[in-house]
């Protein structure tokens, strides 16, 4: 047996450990996140390989994609919000501005439009269910992470909505894991956004040093 389908079954259905360790991962990430600890990058850049491995197993190549450009994004991340903390402050977050929110928007929509071009009509990276909502998934999680690289509260909105798609996604892919993984995402991220949208509203926008380096 490849070490890419070891695993368990339960009800009938095989659960890949790669996909179990990869959630519980991502799953500390956003408990980590809450807290604005750097330890949110590594342990994502970790859960983002071993998630990488069972899109791969399970034949979701914008899955599997989406995994790459999360780990990229995870040593962005890193780096932005050491900067931020430089000195040993604390990372102070804000709320995006209307120009932010808006370049956010059109990356969503106009990424979105792109990466399902690519998933209709590029041969190993066609989907085999719903193109157009794996490319929803795959542009809103990199701009999901890009805003929360930025330390902007608006990223917590944006994985609210990537999860209302991401759920019959991956439950349809048969990854079973990740699917309830997204709905107890769905809880966490509504905490962190009330938590971080708090915290923004008590600092004023100057004092903010983690985004503007």
């Amino acid at each position: 047996m490849s070490w890419l389908d070891a695993g368990f079954d339960i009800f009938g259905e095989h659960i890949l450990w790669t996909d179990l360790a990869g959630n519980v991962l991502s799953l500390a990430v956003v408990w980590l996140a809450m807290r604005k600890t750097l330890w949110t990058w590594p342990v994502q850049l970790v859960g983002a390989l071993l998630l990488l491995a069972a899109s791969v197993h399970a034949d979701v190549p914008g899955n599997a994609l989406k995994q790459v450009l999360f780990g990229v994004l995870a040593v962005y991340g890193w780096a932005m919000w050491a900067r931020g903390r430089r000195g040993g402050d604390p990372l102070v977050v804000r709320s995006a501005t209307a120009k932010e929110r808006a370049v956010l928007i059109a990356a969503l929509v106009v990424g979105t439009a792109a990466v399902a071009e690519l998933f209709l009509h590029v041969d190993w990276l066609k989907a085999a269910w719903s193109p157009w909502a794996n490319a929803y998934i795959f542009v809103g999680s990199a701009v999901a992470t890009f805003a929360q690289s930025r330390a902007l509260v608006d990223f917590w909105i944006v994985w609210v909505l990537v999860d209302l798609v991401g759920v019959p996604v991956a439950l349809h892919s048969g990854l079973y894991v990740s699917g309830a993984v997204y709905v107890i995402f769905f809880v966490m991220v509504m905490v962190g956004f009330r938590n971080w949208l708090r915290e923004a509203k008590a600092v004023p926008a100057p004092g903010n040093k983690a985004v503007t380096a």
